[in-house]
């Protein structure tokens, strides 16, 4: 018997705690009343090293360059957010898409035929690179430039303080 009451003791414990985490519904009116926060956010801190990238002329009198100790550091930044058809047209098209359009920013002139085909018919994701405060801007660096079969280095390259803040790039379906 007194393994039966602590059985029965467990299964009333259970279920209470099944209750207490059970799901409810919740309609659309009360729905629509919820707040939250959309999108995602990306940082980075890059340290990417790649050994050597060589071009090679294939031509009878060709030669070859390489470029090696290339290096891609410091800190990068991103949002992703889903934005509407209407949204996209009203932020993307009056700025760099807009050379595409004619005078009165529509799709529809022969010479934006190509854009008005390539147009989004839905929602788009937005991919932003927000200002960061940092001192570890983007860094991009070769350490040596070599010709042929030569190891004789003739420079390296330097590219620093890159600050990509503000660009924007568009992802979309067709």
């Amino acid at each position: 018997m007194n393994a039966f009451k602590k059985l029965a003791l467990v299964a009333a414990m259970s279920s209470m705690t099944f209750a207490a985490s059970a799901m409810t519904s919740v309609d659309d009116a009360d729905l629509s009343q919820v707040a939250g926060q959309d999108g995602v956010s990306i940082a980075a801190d890059l340290n990417i090293n790649i050994a050597s990238f060589v071009y090679t002329d294939t031509d009878a009198a060709g030669g070859s360059i390489s470029f090696k100790g290339i290096k891609f550091t410091g800190a990068i930044a991103a949002t992703m957010d889903i934005m509407s058809n209407t949204a996209w047209k009203a932020e993307a098209l009056p700025g760099t898409l807009g050379m595409l359009t004619d005078a009165g920013g529509s799709m529809a002139t022969p010479h934006a035929g190509a854009i008005a085909d390539f147009a989004p018919k839905g929602d788009v994701v937005r991919i932003g690179l927000p200002q960061i405060t940092t001192t570890k801007l983007l860094n991009i660096s070769v350490a040596r430039m070599e010709m042929g079969n030569s190891t004789a280095s003739f420079g390296s390259i330097a590219i620093n303080g890159l600050n990509l803040a503000g660009t924007t790039a568009y992802i979309w379906a067709h």
